[in-house]
């Protein structure tokens, strides 16, 4: 029987709504742990409250801290796989920065719930064992941290929340789930072929991600200017293009050596450097700003401050992007 850690995050698989005011807030107890006894016949888990807070009040230290805690408890306790229940406003941010970061080559799987514990229908109990039987599959293994909520299998890395409301919220544009969960099995038809893995000793970097509008002009990059950042995200027009009025003070940016990664506002598609007007991505290109492989905003900005731990070298973030 293999042995599972199983830490919880908070978010809304471990709330409850109050049926009088239709408030879903944190409890004191998780609920999922009334679930535990049920999943003992699948493995050996060894539950812990890492943190319990609603998604939203998540933090990239938060994240680096919960990354260096599995790294250290797999190479404490041996254990065979991890799941990390969370809340899904900021579930994948969380799932991405943990894949970018741990070190290790054993199923992590995140998991959530749209639907709190006592309502009808709920989700939670359900995505927690299903979790739980990708985390014991041997197929799982050296596929990174992967989310499995509604019978599906995502890689951190392209997964998304798409719904605000609806269970099956979490979405691969362009890519599709890896694998299904089923009552017979764990089935995987896509493999991911490359990962990104980083060794720092600390997130640090102060990043800010803008998202680019018709007429926008220099003002809010003024204002950005003035800010101590390392680093800045845009999410472009289409394939990478932005207002004209926008280039003078981005320009600025790059010369005081602030690195500007374009990522596309569609969720569909890679930036590239193909118009050629003022504002299009072929200028940008050659101003410098450095254009991503399909990451969506929230996650070029987490990848964005691992980088710019390594290294503040243009060529080298450009090729980090790439991958």
């Amino acid at each position: 029987m293999k042995n599972i850690l199983l830490l919880h995050t908070g978010g809304t698989i471990a709330m409850s709504e109050d049926h009088e005011t239709g408030a879903v807030t944190p409890e004191g107890q998780n609920p999922l742990e009334t679930n535990l006894k049920a999943l003992e016949k699948h493995a050996k888990i060894t539950s812990e409250q890492y943190v319990n807070i609603p998604s939203p009040h998540m933090t990239p230290k938060i994240m680096f801290e919960l990354a260096k805690h599995v790294d250290e408890k797999i190479i404490k306790e041996k254990y065979d796989g991890v799941i990390i229940t969370h809340g899904t406003d900021t579930l994948e941010e969380t799932a991405y920065l943990l894949d970018l970061l741990i070190q290790t080559s054993i199923p992590v799987i995140v998991t959530g719930a749209m639907r709190s514990s006592n309502e009808m229908g709920a989700d939670g109990p359900y995505n927690l064992l299903q979790a739980l039987r990708v985390a014991i599959c041997d197929e799982a293994y050296r596929k990174g941290v992967l989310i499995v909520l509604n019978d599906e299998i995502h890689t951190a890395k392209n997964v998304t929340k798409t719904h605000t409301s609806n269970i099956a919220t979490f979405q691969s544009p362009q890519y599709g789930p890896i694998g299904t969960v089923t009552k017979r099995g764990v089935f995987f038809h896509h493999i991911p072929t490359k990962r990104d893995s980083y060794v720092i000793k600390k997130l640090s970097k102060k990043v800010l991600l803008l998202k680019a509008f018709a007429g926008m002009d220099d003002e809010l990059i003024q204002a950005v200017s003035s800010m101590k950042l390392d680093g800045v995200v845009i999410e472009a027009f289409g394939q990478g293009n932005l207002p004209p009025n926008m280039v003078p003070s981005l320009e600025k940016l790059l010369l005081n050596q602030i690195p500007i990664v374009l990522v596309s506002r569609c969720f569909n598609g890679i930036v590239q450097d193909t118009y050629g007007y003022d504002g299009g991505g072929r200028q940008l290109k050659k101003l410098g700003v450095i254009f991503t492989n399909g990451l969506n905003g929230q996650k070029a900005r987490l990848k964005l401050m691992v980088a710019l731990e390594l290294t503040n070298n243009h060529d080298d973030l450009q090729e980090l992007f790439l991958n």
